[in-house]
């Protein structure tokens, strides 16, 4: 099973930047699709980006395009999420999942299904 830590959350004033990273102990994240994901306690868990194992391609919620980007490190056991001009609303608990490593995963047609190992998260609060 891959475990996950995300870190680089912490408080952060509207319009500010923040990289989030997922790092997966002991594995190699090359042929695994990750997704990022959010939490507001009390709401229902919102899909935030993704980055497909088969082919590279990403995806981003609406509410987070053009502000925010998914990318695999240099070192393949990382992905990050790095967030810019970030608002209030932004504020909310972190994940990062995977899928089942198989190569074939594709976030413009699976995301959010078949994200099977969580991170615990990472506290990212925007606020002045």
């Amino acid at each position: 099973q891959v475990h996950l830590v995300e870190s680089g959350g912490g408080l952060v004033q509207p319009g500010g930047s923040l990289r989030l990273s997922c790092t997966a102990s002991g594995f190699s994240l090359d042929y695994y699709a990750i997704g990022w994901f959010r939490q507001v306690p009390g709401k229902e868990r919102e899909r935030v980006s993704c980055i497909s194992s088969y082919d590279g391609s990403k995806y981003y919620a609406d509410s987070v395009k053009d502000r925010f980007t998914i990318s695999r490190a240099n070192a393949s056991d990382t992905v990050y999420l790095q967030m810019n001009s970030l608002k209030p609303e932004d504020t909310a608990v972190y994940y990062c999942a995977t899928d089942d490593g198989r190569g074939y995963y594709v976030c413009s047609s699976r995301f959010p299904r078949d994200m099977n190992n969580w991170g615990k998260g990472t506290l990212v609060t925007v606020a002045s």
